[in-house]
């Protein structure tokens, strides 16, 4: 059961209701971890924030962000985050096989992602820290510079709403991810 109160648009702060309902009208309701961030406006306006920034900047396509979502998800074990990604994933065009050998570490269906994912989980396991050969096999898959910087914003709002999740116990309120 969840720490905090899980906000709708009527009780919410009124500095968080129209992220909230933003946030309802894209997902067809208002999902737990959105209404647990509304209680503190700092968190929904962060959350919110890098959301629009990656939206506005970020150059990665949707079937990539699920990807290191699900990535940073798995690595950080976030119920949660897997859950949620699982389903985006699914719509950005991965099959459900896709999503779990991604959170599996295991993607043998796209050598160019598979880079990527890697700079991402270790960059998760290991407090940001990558190993050079890691960075370099990126860069050797193709991934700019430019890119793989851009990557620890991903893994920075990954990381985000895992611990988010992690500390206010959010309630799973979307279908469980496959089990590994």
């Amino acid at each position: 059961m969840s720490r905090v109160t899980v906000h709708t648009l009527d009780n919410a702060p009124e500095d968080s209701r129209i992220e909230l309902k933003s946030l309802e009208a894209k997902f067809g309701k208002v999902l737990n971890i959105h209404g647990a961030m509304a209680g503190s406006p700092v968190v929904l306006q962060s959350y919110v924030a890098l959301q629009q920034v990656i939206g506005d900047y970020g150059t990665f396509d949707a079937r990539t962000r699920e990807a290191i979502a699900l990535t940073v998800g798995n690595a950080d074990e976030c119920t949660y985050c897997q859950s949620a990604h699982t389903m985006g994933a699914k719509a950005a065009g991965l099959s459900t096989e896709q999503t779990v050998a991604i959170r599996e570490g295991q993607v043998d269906f796209d050598d160019k992602l598979a880079a990527l994912l890697t700079v991402a989980r270790e960059a998760t396991l290991n407090k940001g820290n990558v190993e050079d050969a890691t960075w370099q096999g990126a860069l050797s898959a193709g991934w700019s510079d430019v890119e793989l910087t851009e990557l620890t914003t991903h893994v920075a709002l990954n990381l985000f709403t895992n611990y988010f999740n992690h500390m206010v116990q959010t309630d799973l309120d979307v279908p469980a991810a496959p089990g590994l």
